[in-house]
């Protein structure tokens, strides 16, 4: 029997579906150590690709997907020669732009636009090099939790367009991901595979472990190092529509799937007893995998 209460609850839960993306970033952000960790490796990666240059060579970056997020900070200090933010919500990149007239820094550039258009076409790879990225070739791509909005048979597409036509001679893509797979219903992994296989069944393919042997038989990538690493990372927060809303982005909605009004309800209505009632932390199995290009030596991941 659920109390007038727990109604209430439940219904404020299904009606935070409709926040914005970034925000729900913002409260994941704030209440999981998930930054912490890509912070972590982001500047085990920096400091790779820093070794491997001249000590007055400026950096160049490209953050894909993830322009306003805590490791923002890392890399416009890591990256003078330019930091270039690509993002298709206008919202979350009008806080960056806000932030560089703020602070003057000048070396930032906020650019609107869908990375699947851009880097799924190699001629439209070659325009945005051109026009958008001043002619640079740049040491770091992230891709920091947005390989979700690119379906894994272009993955090679994205990757190969990266590597020719982005990537220094001598530099990395550090790419972050949620691990495919997992028994464990306490971890984002399940949740997703469970509520998107009944209803749109569908099966999670993204597995960034798997594809790091996929591109390990790509001859383009012959003296390359790929590496991979998985990690744990906890989110719980007091407040039942906060940790609701980084549900509804997990389970990518409305973005990738859009849930029907009794399905929201059901999602609901098993996250506030599994999870709320019991006061269980949601875990994310969290995989890195790092391309390094032209290092001469051992990357760290």
């Amino acid at each position: 029997m659920i109390s007038p209460i727990d109604k209430q609850l439940i219904e404020q839960g299904i009606k935070v579906a409709n926040s914005k993306m970034f925000e729900e970033d913002k409260v994941w952000s704030y209440y999981s150590n998930d930054k912490v960790d890509v912070g972590e490796c982001l500047v085990k990666v920096i400091r790779t690709i820093s070794k491997s240059l001249p000590l007055n060579k400026t950096m160049t970056s490209l953050s894909i997907g993830s322009s306003n997020e805590p490791q923002f900070r890392i890399l416009e200090a890591s990256f003078r020669g330019g930091l270039y933010l690509l993002d298709i919500e206008k919202e979350a990149l009008e806080e960056v732009r806000e932030r560089i007239n703020r602070q003057r820094t000048i070396h930032v550039k906020a650019i609107l636009g869908d990375y699947n258009q851009i880097f799924l076409n190699p001629e439209n790879a070659a325009i945005f090099f051109k026009t958008k990225l001043d002619r640079k070739k740049m040491n770091l791509a992230t891709l920091h939790h947005s390989l979700y909005y690119c379906q894994r048979s272009s993955w090679n597409m994205l990757f190969e367009n990266l590597y020719r036509q982005i990537l220094a001679p001598k530099g990395g893509i550090h790419a972050v991901l949620m691990a495919a797979e997992s028994n464990d219903f306490c971890t984002t992994t399940w949740l997703y595979n469970h509520f998107v296989g009944k209803y749109f069944e569908c099966n999670n393919d993204q597995n960034l472990q798997k594809f790091k042997k996929e591109l390990q038989t790509n001859t383009l990538y012959n003296k390359a190092q790929i590496l991979t690493r998985r990690n744990y990372v906890h989110f719980f927060v007091k407040d039942f529509e906060k940790f609701m809303s980084v549900v509804w982005m997990i389970l990518l909605y409305p973005g990738v799937h859009k849930y029907s009004l009794k399905q929201k309800e059901e999602i609901t209505e098993f996250v506030y007893k599994k999870f709320w009632k019991t006061k269980k932390p949601l875990i994310q199995l969290q995989d890195h995998l790092v391309i390094y290009r032209g290092i001469g030596f051992k990357g760290l991941i």
